[in-house]
């Protein structure tokens, strides 16, 4: 007997995590998975400690707590929050819900791989719309969706490329879409961007908006995998009827809470991260390496071309540091960054000079 799996399956490429060891050396700075340097928050790691004393028990099915704070910081309706294992489980709801055989899912050409890899096994077909100088184009998107579009995706700012786009535009791009299709913007590095509020004023004046966010980059909880989805009510009754009853763990939702609540520490680490950022950017700037300002927590530095940016990289991971090649992302001739400690930074600078 034959078991065949599902249409697209076979397609998926598994999904490749940013590297965490160097073969021969013992201690590394890793800056290859956009993770916050500085961890989380002393009240996320309390309550974290704390929720020790009842791993013997379910969690919330409903996650009103962690709801609750996420509304009351974000200006959100908790009704019209949905949480996940990550915004990578609230990417996967969505094409599970709303996409399948014969619908096709749009992204932009260096977009998260997880919109393909969602998109195929739910059985629907990805569709890659061109950027232009790597920034979302809300013209090629447009020109891209058929009848059979039910998703569109772009991440803003944008992972590997640290741009975005203006909310007019995101509101062009959402009017421009025809009925049945939902827009999803995907918001894992809005909190680096000073005001912003990740597409909300969008998604509140339509019904055709949606945003994923993430506890795992300035939050800094990666290891315990919690997102949220926000939009319209409708969509969010959708999403609850295919998520687990119990997909977050106990320690999980109370330092979520918490991390959510500690909006200090946010902002000290949305500041000390432009700090860097900005100097890191200069200093490339300064060598000649060709940056795109970044609004992330991650700068893209752009090499003459793919053998530079291989030489690059080995040299740097000679010096026990880790960044990302990211020619799986149709950018082969650059390093994705992740902007560390100011120690860790300087160090990239100093081991790329040496290079050049």
């Amino acid at each position: 007997m034959t078991i065949t799996p599902q249409p697209g399956i076979m397609e998926i490429e598994l999904y490749q995590s940013g590297a965490s060891k160097i073969e021969g050396v013992t201690e590394v700075v890793k800056l290859s998975s956009n993770e916050n340097p500085h961890g989380p928050s002393k009240r996320a790691l309390d309550a974290f400690r704390q929720a020790s004393g009842e791993l013997h028990l379910y969690p919330s099915t409903d996650h009103a707590e962690l709801r609750e704070a996420i509304g009351e910081v974000q200006g959100m309706d908790p009704a019209r929050i949905t949480c996940g294992v990550g915004s990578d489980e609230i990417i996967s709801f969505l094409c599970y819900a709303f996409a399948g055989p014969g619908d096709e899912v749009l992204y932009t050409e260096h977009g998260f791989s997880m919109y393909r890899i969602s998109a195929l096994a739910a059985g629907a077909t990805p569709v890659v719309a061109p950027e232009t100088e790597r920034r979302t184009d809300v013209d090629k998107l447009l020109a891209a969706v058929t009848e059979h579009t039910k998703l569109v995706f772009i991440a803003n700012p944008n992972n590997p490329t640290g741009t975005m786009i203006d909310e007019a535009e995101v509101a062009r791009l959402a009017d421009g879409l025809p009925e049945g299709c939902l827009l999803v913007l995907d918001g894992a590095y809005a909190e680096f961007v000073d005001g912003f509020d990740a597409g909300k004023a969008v998604i509140d004046a339509r019904d055709n908006v949606f945003m994923t966010r993430t506890f795992s980059k300035i939050y800094g909880l990666g290891g315990l995998r919690i997102g949220y989805g926000y939009g319209p009510q409708e969509i969010i009754d959708t999403l609850n009827r295919v998520r687990g009853p119990f997909n977050l763990s106990v320690p999980a939702l109370k330092a979520a809470e918490m991390a959510m609540r500690d909006v200090g520490y946010t902002e000290w680490c949305r500041v000390e991260n432009a700090r860097m950022r900005d100097w890191m950017t200069a200093q490339l700037d300064a060598m000649g390496v060709a940056v795109d300002p970044s609004e992330a927590n991650f700068v893209l530095a752009r090499f003459e071309d793919q053998a530079k940016a291989e030489s690059v990289d080995a040299h740097l991971k000679t010096k026990g540091l880790i960044v990302r090649l990211v020619a799986g992302y149709g950018l082969p001739s650059c390093l994705r960054i992740t902007v560390g400690t100011e120690a860790a930074c300087k160090r990239v600078v100093a081991a790329i000079k040496e290079v050049l």
